[in-house]
């Protein structure tokens, strides 16, 4: 990422083609939940999950609420999100002004879609000129102060800068931290979100390796959800294989990126495979999920991964890179054929060899110019005078998701 955005279910396996169909619930409908949410609804909506990173900001707005009618997405990722990188400061009143907009529209076209908001795994000195409101401190036990957040009570003391990238992981040990996620994270469930990813987790709790301030940061919000949310929860989600402890789950699903593998031979050819580094494929953790079910594997989605790149394009440098590129920009620069093919191969290849995974298609994502012919981003949309950039894969969608 490198911008800022202001940055049972019923399963036909036929050959190599694979269709979801579900039943409907007893509440109503296969969409259709309240307060806790069934492992059939949840695969509902995996099955049916767009990603449209920074969809609340987005210049081509109505074009892309049509792309999302039109190939029946159900589960809209990344809608709003911010990612924090150097000094910068963003306008949060603004920003959560447009998440709110932005899902009211959503809603309108469609009640039944779950919206994701992304509470990533950076902090910056930006952040210093943000508030902090009264009821933030009251959650925490705090007496309430006139007074920002603070960056520096953030910070990891030793240091630690994760990934890098311009950015700082927070220590979720720290107090601040968690006033932080938890003021974020209710500011969206008032904006109409039902889903927010809190990035990369591991990075933010090397001191709490039993996640005891993740268990009690995200059931602080679970219990403001159930009395403010839409349909009175919040689904959380994170870029890992799962976190567990005492067999409860920390996570309403979970969340991984693809990590295709190079085929020695075939240039810019890639495949999904067993095994290969860490990936999440047969190894999702199962326990009791927050809604009270229990699983042995939770139900997860597999995303084409987007971030830096290592300015080797078309190189095989192996693991985690597809031909020396982030996958998004391996897979824009791909010929439109293999586009839908690789798609196609990807969602099949899931299905058929992990039923607890679903491939999240990829409707809106930056890229790296550098690396995909000048490219700035993704747009699965058909080209058209709306959308002249468009990679033409949203009919490619429609007709994975409808089994043709």
């Amino acid at each position: 990422m490198k911008s800022i955005f202001a940055k049972g279910i019923i399963m036909l396996i036929i050959g190599m083609s694979v269709s979801v169909v579900a039943a409907d619930t007893a509440s109503g409908g296969k969409y259709a939940f309240d307060g806790k949410i069934s492992r059939e609804v949840l695969e509902n909506y995996l099955a049916r999950s767009l990603h449209m990173l920074g969809l609340a900001d987005s210049r081509q707005f109505d074009e892309d609420l049509r792309m999302i009618k039109n190939v029946g997405a159900k589960h809209i990722g990344r809608v709003a999100a911010i990612w924090w990188s150097g000094d910068v400061k963003v306008d949060v009143e603004a920003h959560f002004a447009n998440a709110k907009k932005a899902a009211e529209r959503l809603h309108k076209m469609d009640p039944e879609l779950m919206l994701q908001a992304c509470i990533f795994e950076t902090v910056s000195k930006g952040i210093n000129e943000i508030p902090i409101p009264a009821w933030v401190f009251e959650e925490f036990g705090q007496k309430p102060e006139a007074r920002n957040f603070r960056f520096e009570s953030m910070r990891y003391d030793d240091g630690y800068t994760g990934h890098g990238h311009g950015c700082n992981p927070p220590d979720m040990s720290k107090l601040e931290t968690k006033m932080w996620f938890y003021y974020c994270g209710r500011q969206y469930i008032d904006c109409g979100y039902e889903n927010i990813h809190v990035g990369m987790i591991g990075h933010m709790d090397r001191r709490d390796p039993k996640h005891v301030n993740w268990f009690d940061t995200l059931g602080r919000l679970r219990r403001y959800a159930a009395q403010n949310a839409r349909r009175h929860m919040v689904l959380f989600d994170s870029q890992l294989r799962g976190i567990a402890e005492d067999g409860k789950l920390l996570l309403d699903y979970h969340n991984m990126v693809l990590r295709p593998k190079d085929v020695i031979g075939s240039p810019e050819k890639c495949v999904l495979e067993m095994g290969y580094g860490d990936t999440i494929w047969g190894r999702s953790a199962g326990g009791v999920t927050p809604s009270g079910w229990s699983c042995d594997h939770l139900p997860y989605q597999a995303e084409i991964d987007n971030g830096y790149s290592p300015g080797e394009a078309g190189q095989n440098i192996g693991f985690p890179h597809a031909w020396g590129m982030i996958e998004i920009d391996w897979f824009a620069r791909q010929p439109e054929e293999y586009h839908s093919e690789w798609l196609r191969y990807a969602w099949n290849w899931i299905r058929k060899n992990d039923p607890n995974g679903y491939l999240q298609m990829q409707g809106s994502k930056c890229l790296n110019p550098s690396d995909v012919r000048g490219a700035k981003w993704y747009y699965a949309n058909t080209k058209s005078d709306s959308c002249p950039n468009g990679f033409n894969q949203e009919e490619t969608i429609k007709a994975i998701w409808e089994g043709r």
